[in-house]
């Protein structure tokens, strides 16, 4: 029984799609129902440009599901529910992931246990959440632009996407990368996020923050590129 972690992401065009995943989010499916081994959930939107901005993109939904195994994330996948979201899209990937490690918390829980070791070699992907202190939003958005900027064309970044629970203060990235090397070149040896990180440390932004590392085993759609 190894911990499974699904990263959906959803592309929707034309106005009526958009609308009733906007409504989705808000009212999400899986409110109404009970879904074996489901442990934790998030509806989220994501923001426009490369993903890392206070503008929303409306043509962009997604969807975090933990299970207690494969075999339940496996059978959630292929139900009613998951049509839903599926069926209007033009795009859209699953990312199944073993969690190797998380610290903090999200929504006063601790939702990734780890299941898996730590391999450099393999694809690592990386969710990092935050809720934003109300009265330091600005000084936080101010600083996001150029930090976002600085993963464009990244050695070893294949995808990336900014996305939220709630606009401006509930917030979160998601990022896939060829190898756990070329995530931490990015996260240590960058000089925008490493300024990001100390003024994260001086300014105290966050109320709550999670970060967690995952080796995908799975990539699923048409919307992100498997490097599996």
């Amino acid at each position: 029984m190894s911990q499974t972690t699904v990263f959906s992401l959803f592309q929707y065009q034309g106005i009526k799609p958009k609308w009733h995943a906007l409504g989705r989010m808000g009212r999400p499916p899986l409110r109404k129902q009970s879904f074996q081994g489901l442990t934790f959930w998030k509806p989220f939107g994501t923001g426009s440009g490369n993903g890392f901005s206070i503008r929303p993109d409306f043509s962009t939904f997604g969807l975090l599901t933990v299970f207690d195994s494969e075999q339940n994330a496996e059978k959630f996948l292929t139900t009613k529910t998951m049509k839903e979201y599926e069926a209007p899209s033009v795009k859209h990937s699953h990312v199944l992931m073993h969690s190797i490690k998380a610290h903090g918390q999200w929504s006063k829980q601790e939702p990734f246990t780890s299941s898996v070791t730590y391999n450099d070699d393999k694809p690592i992907a990386v969710i990092t959440r935050a809720t934003i202190k109300p009265k330091l939003a600005y000084k936080f958005w101010r600083h996001v632009p150029s930090v976002s900027k600085s993963m464009d064309g990244h050695k070893g970044l294949i995808y990336s996407k900014g996305i939220g629970e709630w606009p401006i203060l509930m917030q979160a990235t998601f990022s896939l990368w060829e190898t756990g090397d070329a995530m931490m070149a990015y996260a240590y040896k960058n000089k925008k996020h490493a300024e990001m990180v100390k003024k994260t440390r001086e300014l105290g932004w966050y109320s709550e923050e999670l970060f967690s590392r995952f080796h995908p085993f799975e990539i699923r759609g048409n919307l992100i590129n498997s490097c599996l």
